[in-house]
Order: structure tokens, then C-alpha cells, then sequence
């Protein structure tokens, strides 16, 4: 596939323009670390913001940030590290699971709208993006919001483009708000009979008022073992840990990790190495009330499984068929899942996402045809 490869906005804003003069689709990628993602595009040329690098604005005491859409995530958190501060929604790296050379960029992170474990209580990119730049599939350029935490600008098309895999607009420069490091983090383990046992866990640390900043399920083999973590100033985490270890002492024998130990396996859980998901499997999201979680694992028997969000994500590995996705459909009644990773073939027979009911499918329609009015930006990539 040829790639463009602008080196500015208005290289974008060219590339767009033609594209959608000549009626061409274009496929829309950052750093290309997610093409196994969601349906495959058909197009015969792709549009990569790789070049748009840099961070623009960078208020270490205003908790602000802007860069580029291409910059790396390693780069802005390097950056971060230095005042010591981070990205609030710790955005995974899944170079593992998808077999990419490269880590992600910004402007894939905000557009998928990835997060890690710190979101059960902090919530997604998506809430913490403060402002955009972007260029529609017509070749308009738009902003919305600002970079400033406290602004009113109208219409948030902040939050529609974050989520939106590059159907509605090519970002080109993201705008969000950053948090001070934790001075310590903590991991406590508590081994579990079931599935049932370790939701317990979770949502009584999640329920307790010691500020459980992630609360995840590891299955290896037939042991299961629920994982809460801590995360603040170094004597307060010691206080809560020692409270909170004694409070679910009842529902299961705790340890905590040793401070190595706990990051890597807190990194593992981001990036969902943990899940264990060998190369040929193909990979599921599902996103369920943690009380629905007992029930489609036991319908999952058989496949790898990993919990996240206090129950409430559910990590899927198994057979790359079309019997494989029937059965984790119908695990997912009670939410919706994600056909995370898998080969082009099957991403291109079944639904990658479940169907929207039809009144918000008639608003989804309407919003593309605005943005993108020759429906040129990644063409089928959620859904046909």
C-alpha cells in the first residue's frame, strides 16, 4: 500500500483535499501499530501522521500539554518524567499483541481512545483531552476545545473524534491534562477460589475508601489471583495498604508484591501481555457489568481470560474462527465486546463491534456525512 506521508498540517489538509475530490479512500493510521485492529480498510493508499512530531506546549505548572498527533507516547512521557508528572490515563502499549516494531503515537492513542487500569478511577483519554486540531475528510480544518482546563467552546468534537478510529477527521494536534507521579505504588494480591470470589475482592477495594487506583484478575493455570493497587504519596500508601490488606483479609490470603514486581505486572496488565494470547489466537474485548463477569467466563471456559476495571473489561484470547467469535458474542450480551485482533479474513466476515440500535446508527450516519462527506476516512473500519 503507497503511504503518505505529510509533514505538516497542511500537507494533511492537501492530501485530504485530493483524496476527497477524487472520491479515493484513504486509510487513516498514526504509527501504524494497530492495523490488526477492527475491520480491515480497503483503500489503496494510507495516510500516516508519523511525520507530525513534537510537543508544541508544555505548562509543567498548569498540568497542560500539546503535541503533534505523531509524536510518540514514550516521547511525551519522557517529558512528563522529567517534571515529574504523567499521562493520567496510562495508555497501553500493545506493540506485543499486535507484533508492531513500534510503540503507539498521541494521536492513535487519543483516536482509539486506549487506557490502562488507572481508568476505573480516573477515566479514559477521551475525558482528559482538553483540545484538538483536526482535519475533516473534505480538507476543512477545525479546533475544538482549548488549552486551558477551564474553557467553553460550543460543541465538544473533542470527544466525538476520540473513539473514532480515524472515520471523521485526521488529528493533527491533541491538547490534555497531565497529573504529578505518584510518589509510591503498592500491589496487593489476594488469591481466589473463582471468578465470583475475585469480583469480591475488587469491588470491596473498590468500594473502601483507600483509593484503589486499579483492581485487575490474573488467571494462570487454575490459580486466580485479584490484584488491587495504590498509588500516592509514600507514607499514605503504606497507611491504606496496611488498612485495606486487613479489611479483605476475610475473603482471601493477601500478599503484597514487592515494588518490582507489582509495576511489571501492572505494565503487563496494561499492555495485556497477561492475557498470555499465543500469536495465531485471536484476541476479544468485553466490556460488562463486573457482576455479569462470573457468568461469561464460565461461557468462555476453554478460552484465555484476563479482568480489568474492577471486572468490568474482560480480556478474551482463543481460536481465530467465526464458531470462536459466535461464542464470545454471546458471552457478551450483558455489554458489548471488541474483536480486538485477528487475521484479516475473519475481521472481514463478522461484526468487529456489536450493531447500533437503529436510532443511534441514523445520528452516526448523519455526523459522517458532515465530516466526511464522501466517507473517504478509513471506509468500514468499525463497521460496513
Amino acid at each position: 500500500m503507497n503511504t503518505l506521508l505529510p509533514t505538516d498540517e497542511a500537507g494533511v489538509v492537501a492530501a485530504i483535499t485530493a483524496a476527497h475530490a477524487a472520491r479515493e479512500p484513504l486509510a487513516i493510521e498514526g504509527r501504524g501499530t494497530k492495523r490488526a485492529m477492527l475491520r480491515p480498510v480497503q483503500a489503496a493508499r494510507s495516510l500516516s501522521t508519523r511525520l507530525l512530531t513534537g510537543i508544541t506546549l508544555y505548562k509543567p505548572s498548569e498540568l497542560v500539554i500539546s503535541a503533534r498527533a505523531g509524536t510518540p507516547i514514550a516521547e511525551i512521557e519522557a517529558a512528563l518524567a522529567e517534571k515529574g508528572q504523567q499521562i493520567i490515563a496510562e495508555p497501553p502499549d500493545f506493540r506485543a499483541l499486535f507484533g508492531a516494531t513500534e510503540g503507539p503515537s498521541l494521536g492513535g492513542i487519543t483516536a482509539s481512545n486506549l487506557s490502562g487500569p488507572r481508568r476505573i478511577t480516573w477515566g479514559a483519554m477521551r475525558d482528559h483531552v482538553l483540545g484538538i486540531r483536526a482535519v475533516r475528510g473534505d480538507g476543512e480544518v477545525f479546533r475544538s476545545g482549548g488549552r486551558v482546563l477551564k474553557n467553553v467552546t460550543g460543541l465538544d468534537l473533542c470527544k466525538l473524534l476520540c473513539g473514532s478510529h480515524g472515520t471523521l477527521g485526521v488529528l493533527t494536534e491533541i491538547t490534555f491534562k497531565v497529573l504529578p507521579q505518584p510518589e509510591e505504588s503498592a500491589t496487593l494480591a489476594v488469591d481466589v477460589a473463582d471468578i465470583a470470589a475475585g469480583i469480591r475482592v475488587l469491588s470491596a477495594g473498590l468500594g473502601s475508601p483507600y483509593g484503589v487506583s486499579g483492581a485487575a484478575i490474573l488467571l494462570q493455570g487454575s490459580a486466580i489471583t485479584a490484584l488491587l493497587r495504590l498509588e500516592d504519596f509514600t507514607e499514605s500508601v503504606a497507611y491504606r495498604m496496611a488498612r485495606l490488606r486487613e479489611d479483605l483479609a476475610p475473603l482471601g490470603a493477601a500478599r503484597q508484591l514487592d515494588a518490582e514486581q507489582g509495576l511489571a505486572t501492572w505494565r503487563a496488565v496494561r499492555d495485556a501481555t497477561a492475557l498470555g494470547a499465543m500469536p495465531d489466537e485471536a484476541v476479544w474485548r468485553l466490556s460488562l457489568p463486573p457482576s455479569a463477569a462470573p457468568s461469561a467466563c464460565a461461557a468462555l471456559a476453554g478460552f484465555r481470560l484476563m479482568l480489568d476495571w474492577g471486572g468490568g473489561l474482560i480480556w478474551v484470547a482463543g481460536p481465530a474462527t467465526e464458531a470462536a467469535h459466535a461464542t464470545v458474542m454471546a458471552a457478551a450480551q450483558a455489554g458489548s465486546f471488541t474483536l480486538f485482533r485477528a487475521p484479516d479474513g475473519l475481521r472481514s466476515a463478522v461484526p468487529v463491534v456489536p450493531a447500533e440500535p437503529a436510532p443511534l446508527a441514523a445520528i452516526a450516519a448523519r455526523v459522517k456525512a458532515v465530516m466526511d462527506p464522501e466517507g473517504i476516512l478509513n471506509p468500514g473500519r468499525i463497521r460496513l
